[in-house]
């Protein structure tokens, strides 16, 4: 059987079913929906293997979402080209108000037709299971801060008010077992909320040491030690830009990071006019939180610790001389910034999409360690 040229397919996926969408070469090429399919590995490859005999070349695509990069690994595998798209960037009509499996297929056929779609990057399988454990760290401190609030709201519905500065270590955690009410059912629920507390933080520090244990074998171990030359950037803050971010490296400015992890002004400008705004806050949101908290070190002098200069004893001489600039120039603008009267977070998130350029120019220097082949 004659192939034909080039097909373009939009697959909309969910988690059962797919729908699929091809869109043939050139300008006028046919714009055909194919229907739905079971989203199973052998429903997909059955339609990879079809209409791989049917054209010369195939090119697939579906947005980033819940159902992962497992249809993806999939396509590669089996010989095809295949992207994974950013939902936010689809160019879409202002006045498109029907959306429906079948159209969302076809809008993806046709943009990647014509070129219009942009990719995510995606990790690999390792990559992605750090990038999980991490994810559940995030969670797992959240989780802990909203517990404590708890606490801390029921002891004040109750009068209670701990003197003291510090909270929830030493004085504060005796202030807390000291505490007795009168009525039972309150001192059930004052005791399950505490314990619920010390579950969380004893989740927390399960999490941290599979860290510890986790990332030194990781490829991108290299990194994740090069990164925490950086003040204020410790393992949890290393391995979260490397594991939300991939490898760094594949910027070609750091202004291109800069924007990935929306920390850059917005814009809004009109002929002569010329109007920013605050930081995009697009992209990556983990990655920036982490790079704000950071940025918060830097109010203070310059100067190294003894923890961190334990860090820095390990690292090639190129990168201690980046990460002490880093300090020194931050260090600096962050007094600057607050004597020109900006505001302290307005400073810090300047501070923050620096950190991000130094931390890109800190990757220029380091490479990967090399995949080590699977155990059988």
């Amino acid at each position: 059987m004659r192939k034909h040229g080039e097909a373009f397919v939009g697959i909309d996926t969910a988690k059962a079913r797919n729908a699929v969408a091809v869109a043939e070469g050139g300008r006028e090429g046919e714009l055909r929906y194919l229907g739905e399919s079971d989203n199973t590995p052998d429903a997909v490859a059955k339609l990879v293997r079809k209409l791989a005999e049917r054209y010369e070349t195939v090119q697939f695509c579906y947005e980033a979402g819940p159902t992962g990069y497992g249809l993806h690994r999939q396509i590669l595998a089996l010989g095809q080209n295949c992207i994974v798209v950013v939902p936010s960037l689809i160019p879409r009509r202002p006045g498109d108000r029907v959306k429906t499996n079948r159209r969302d297929a076809q809008t993806l056929a046709r943009l990647l037709r014509a070129g219009e779609l942009t990719a995510v990057w995606v990790p690999d399988e390792t990559h992605e299971a750090v990038r999980d454990l991490v994810r559940t760290r995030a969670m797992a401190i959240e989780d802990y801060r909203r517990k404590r609030q708890h606490v801390s709201s029921f002891l004040l519905r109750h009068g209670r008010s701990y003197e003291g500065t510090a909270t929830w270590k030493g004085r504060h955690l005796q202030w807390l077992d000291r505490q007795s009410f009168a009525h039972p059912a309150q001192r059930l629920a004052f005791q399950e909320m505490l314990n619920t507390v010390r579950s969380v933080a004893e989740r927390i520090d399960r999490l941290d040491a599979a860290l510890l244990e986790i990332v030194p074998a990781w490829t991108m171990a290299p990194v994740v030690a090069a990164f925490q030359a950086m003040r204020g950037v410790g393992l949890v803050t290393a391995t979260t830009m490397v594991a939300e971010t991939g490898d760094i490296r594949r910027f070609e400015h750091p202004r291109q990071l800069m924007a990935f992890l929306g920390l850059v002004p917005s814009e809004r400008s009109t002929g002569d006019t010329r109007k920013q705004g605050g930081i995009t806050k697009t992209g990556n949101i983990r990655a920036r939180k982490a790079l704000i908290e950071a940025a918060w070190t830097y109010r203070h002098s310059a100067g190294i610790g003894e923890i961190h200069q334990a860090r820095l004893a390990q690292l090639p001489e190129q990168i201690r001389e980046i990460a002490w600039k880093a300090q020194a120039r931050l260090c600096a603008r962050y007094r600057r910034l607050t004597a020109k009267g900006k505001k302290p977070m307005v400073a810090i998130t300047a501070i923050a999409r620096e950190i991000a350029a130094f931390l890109w120019a800190i990757a220029r220097h380091v490479e990967p360690s090399p995949a080590q082949p699977a155990r059988t």
